[in-house]
């Protein structure tokens, strides 16, 4: 015979268990329980004690259960308040397996309460949890020759879900290196990528202008001396943008495009600024563009400053690991255009679902309910 119920009768192979009266109250601290009862019991806050009735009939049922499937955290205790369990008075049993369920039936004095539902059951609706993903590429370098700032990096935010055993896949984009004898090198780009995920590609910064238009990118370098023109931000296009367009030279150096905002035209223009971002649990700055000669500032968020035109002062790299574009050089006295900055990748997982499985040595830290793994290199995380 199967099993059959009214409600509140459970009767298995004819014979009856017990009549079990559930609990509206989810239980979320230490009670007394009462025979014929079921409770659903959430540690999410804590671990609970569950002190048994005093006395207790033949036949008498309580029923537990792992109400959030957390007492694999938090245990549940049984407070045995006199009575034997399974013949014992001591010690007191615990129950600490996550989506366990418990049924204990009183069989008289000599073994007192005997569980006869003991298991942990699985959860046939597993949740992925949701990471938050940034993804910043390297900046570009400065140009020579009265030089344009180069461009931050791409920077793009994505937030999915990710499946137990997934592997995300993480590589980290190097900033552009210098060329001393003309237009600024691209960076590299930057991207997250996995089974059943949206892959997230930031694009390299554009090199700064070099006698010459500044390069499209993930945000655009400057141009450089004359009336040449900033690099295309945003390419190759994403909603939302991953960039912004570089500065025109103005007759020297236009400032590199930022994450937030154009670089500014020469001569000297700023970097364009970059975008904030609290993922790590506080606010910072990232993806600043490059400076343009003549002493044109960095964006915020890690843009390099340019050197000085006529003077003695080279451009200023991009800060490393924020995707900042390099700061423009100056022909006359042969200073090149500076490096731009690497990129970086954060992911931040809440804290419950955070395995630990990764590549490639991020930096690992919480804030609040979420764990934060930060690469300054290539590797993985596995959900």
């Amino acid at each position: 015979m199967g099993v059959v119920s009214d409600g509140t009768t459970v009767i298995d192979n004819g014979a009856v268990e017990g009549v079990i009266s559930w609990q509206s109250s989810i239980k979320t601290s230490s009670f007394t329980a009462v025979g014929g009862e079921g409770y659903w019991i959430n540690t999410t806050s804590g671990a609970v004690t569950v002190t048994l009735p005093a006395s207790a009939s033949v036949g008498d049922t309580i029923v537990i259960v792992d109400y959030l499937r957390t007492w694999g955290s938090n245990a549940v205790t049984i407070n045995q308040n006199g009575l034997k369990f399974q013949g014992f008075t001591s010690p007191n049993p615990e129950y600490d397996t996550t989506g366990q369920s418990v049924r204990i039936v009183y069989s008289g004095a000599t073994q007192g309460w005997i569980p006869t539902v003991d298991d942990a059951v699985a959860d046939e609706v597993p949740q992925a949890p949701d990471i938050d993903f940034l993804v910043i590429a390297g900046g570009g370098s400065g140009g020579e020759d009265g030089g344009g700032g180069g461009g931050a990096g791409g920077y793009r935010t994505s937030t999915q879900s990710v499946g137990s055993g997934t592997v995300v896949t993480v590589t980290v984009g190097g900033g552009g290196a210098t060329n001393p004898s003309g237009i600024g090198n691209d960076g590299t780009a930057s991207s997250i990528s996995g089974p059943g995920l949206t892959t997230i590609t930031s694009a390299g910064g554009g090199g700064g202008g070099g006698a010459f238009n500044g390069r499209a990118g993930g945000s655009g370098g400057g141009g450089a001396s004359g009336s040449f023109s900033g690099g295309a931000g945003n390419t190759p296009s994403t909603t939302p943008s991953q960039g912004n367009n570089g500065g025109a030279a103005g007759g020297n150096g236009g400032g590199g495009g930022g994450a937030g905002a154009v670089g500014a035209d020469g001569p000297g223009g700023a970097g364009g600024a970059g975008a904030a971002s609290s993922i790590t649990g506080s606010s910072v700055t990232r993806a600043g563009g490059g400076g343009g000669n003549s002493g044109g500032a960095g964006g915020a968020g890690g843009g390099g400053a340019a050197g000085v035109s006529p003077g003695s002062t080279g451009g200023t790299a991009g800060t490393a690991n924020t995707g900042g574009g390099g700061g423009g050089g100056n022909s006359n006295l042969n200073r090149p255009g500076a490096a731009g900055g690497s990129g970086v990748v954060i992911l931040s997982v809440p804290t419950a679902d955070y395995t630990g499985t990764t590549t490639g040595s991020p930096t690992v830290t919480t804030s609040g309910s979420n764990t934060i793994m930060q690469f300054n290199g290539s590797g993985s995380y596995t959900g």
